[in-house]
């Protein structure tokens, strides 16, 4: 649960603001997203070793 704390006469639309940054940064759509579908370990594995051979190539000492 997200708790934002509020200051007499703070404006609405500031407290809107701040409990937007909040709930992007607490990461709850990235979590139902990635929950929303099983992936296999195995196929989770490959996707990172994918990413980090792109990485390696694309940034890496070469």
């Amino acid at each position: 649960m997200l708790i934002i704390d509020i200051k007499d006469g703070e404006n609405i639309d500031r407290v809107l603001k701040k409990y937007k940054r909040k709930f992007e940064r607490a990461g709850f759509m990235k979590e139902l997203r990635r929950r929303k579908h099983f992936t296999k370990p195995s196929v989770t594995r490959r996707g990172e070793l994918l990413k980090a051979a792109y990485k390696a190539e694309k940034y890496g000492t070469h």
